[in-house]
């Protein structure tokens, strides 16, 4: 079998995706019109050049943007909706979405009509598609924990809705121990934890991600191989990394692809997983990064293989399903 086969043919989850990210240029321009809101854009190829980012600010700056044109539950919907097709084509079985509720709340827009709106899409890719999904809701970081600790007040009404919180947008500048407070008080309420540390920020916000946050993955946490001691928490302790080839690349995180570390990482017994981050912005949903660094790297078939189970392993999945998904691979 092919490489591009193995990959289509895998069964896989994705664990770092953010809904907003997978805003395609033609679909904001429908919902746009459709809502009567004016974007600083004139066709979808205009929007496609504004992706041609020098970093991670650059990038936020269309993201937001971009995410203003979202204002009704339907909106939500059909956002979540497109992703889910994506899932389907690359045989995505599970994913476990981040959204950013802050981005629509600061906004206007009702924390319920985000939420409703996503999970009706979440219930029908189930019905439909036969794809399991999980939410997991993000605080800007560029924002005050007291920002955060009223979105997390925010979520409390709907947390059979919500499994986890996380932590995203600017790293440099905003170190996981700002919001210690606010996931304190989030895994007292039972909430899964999850954060992104060490794509552009250093070492040092990994460690506090584990021992400040104690998250139960690390999203991103390429720069991690910077420290040793770190290298072997990760190690001993089983913490997956979501890492986010396509995003790293086109962020600058690295220059070319076959520099990039998780074929490494792999190989020292690291948790890594594949996953597309802002998938319309960056250039390719999880098969896209599949067949990059598998290209780039030159991976063997049991690498893809692994990082497909590592996939399932990480996840939120009942161990039973996860156990079910991982025989199905090791049977390929």
């Amino acid at each position: 079998m092919s490489t591009h086969s193995l990959i289509q043919t895998l069964p896989k989850t994705e664990l770092h995706v953010h809904i907003e990210g997978t805003f395609e240029p033609e679909l904001m321009f429908a919902i746009a019109q459709r809502n009567g809101i004016e974007i600083p854009y004139q066709n979808v190829e205009e929007v496609r050049q504004a992706y041609d980012f020098h970093n991670l600010q650059s990038f936020l700056n269309i993201y937001y943007a971009g995410a203003k044109v979202l204002v009704h539950e339907q909106d939500f919907y059909d956002l979540a909706w497109a992703y889910f097709e994506k899932c389907a084509q690359d045989h995505v079985v599970h994913t476990e979405i981040f959204f950013d509720p802050q981005t629509h709340t600061d906004r206007g827009i009702a924390f319920e009509t985000v939420l409703k709106g996503l999970k009706r899409a979440c219930d029908d890719a189930q019905e439909k598609l036969n794809i399991s999904s999980h939410l997991i809701m993000c605080f800007l970081r560029h924002l005050s924990e007291e920002a955060a600790l009223a979105t997390l007040e925010q979520a409390l009404p709907f947390k059979d809705d919500i499994i986890g919180v996380g932590l995203d947008s600017s790293e440099v500048g905003h170190p996981p121990e700002k919001f210690a407070r606010v996931f304190a008080k989030a895994r007292a309420e039972g909430f899964l934890i999850v954060a992104h540390a060490g794509e552009e920020g250093p070492p040092e916000y990994v460690w506090q991600a584990l021992d400040v946050l104690q998250v139960n993955r690390v999203d991103h946490g390429v720069r991690s191989e910077e420290d040793s001691k770190l290298m072997q928490r990760l190690i001993d302790d089983k913490m997956p990394l979501t890492v986010c080839p396509l995003s790293n690349l086109k962020l600058c995180v690295v220059s070319d692809m076959r520099e990039h570390n998780i074929r490494r990482l792999l190989a020292q017994g690291v948790m890594v997983t594949v996953n597309s981050d802002d998938p319309s912005y960056f250039g390719g949903y999880v098969n896209d990064n599949f067949i990059a660094i598998a290209e780039a790297l030159d991976l063997t078939a049991a690498e893809i293989k692994q990082l497909c189970i590592h996939s399932f392993i990480a996840s939120f999945l009942p161990e039973s399903e996860k156990q079910a998904w991982i025989e199905k691979i090791q049977a390929m």
